[in-house]
């Protein structure tokens, strides 16, 4: 880790990005946060969006996430000198917004797909720990991407089996 004082300052957009314009600021568990601020948000868009068009829109708003994402958390990451800053919570974004493709606008089906990403995020199963090992935003967005596809299927599991309604 470098000193801060050596450090460049990232520029604006690349922060309000990685940290999702201020949340991965919030105290504590900044990762939790993120996660949170995607369900409501996506909730609220999702009612606003044909449901036929969700999926298209969710799968669209997820690669953008990505794109946007990786340079933005590699920035900050740099500029901190942090590996993995705490406060860049834009993987969180990606991944959450993976765990919710094609549920059901329900609170349990939301609260399901939080709770199930947030247990991936944490545990990191193989192979999500093995992408936090990729370089700079790449593996800070990637690893939560793989934690995001883990929830996904295990909510559509419970899904289609009828053990979540």
């Amino acid at each position: 880790m470098t000193d801060p004082k050596d450090s460049i300052r990232p520029r604006l957009w690349a922060t309000l990005v990685a940290t999702f314009f201020g949340i991965g600021r919030l105290r504590p568990g900044p990762g939790t946060w993120g996660s949170a601020a995607t369900v409501l948000l996506w909730a609220a868009l999702a009612h606003v969006i044909p449901q036929a068009m969700r999926t298209p829109v969710q799968i669209a708003l997820i690669l953008v996430v990505i794109a946007i994402g990786i340079p933005a958390a590699s920035e900050v990451s740099r500029a901190t000198g942090n590996k993995d800053p705490q406060f860049v919570v834009i993987d969180e974004v990606a991944g959450q917004l993976i765990a919710l493709i094609a549920v059901p606008m329900a609170w349990k089906t939301l609260l399901a797909g939080f709770v199930l990403f947030r247990v991936f995020d944490i545990l990191k199963p193989p192979p999500v720990r093995q992408l936090e090992k990729l370089p700079a935003g790449t593996g800070i967005v990637l690893d939560d991407v793989a934690a995001g596809i883990y929830a996904l299927a295990v909510l559509q599991f419970l899904l289609r089996s009828s053990l979540l309604k």
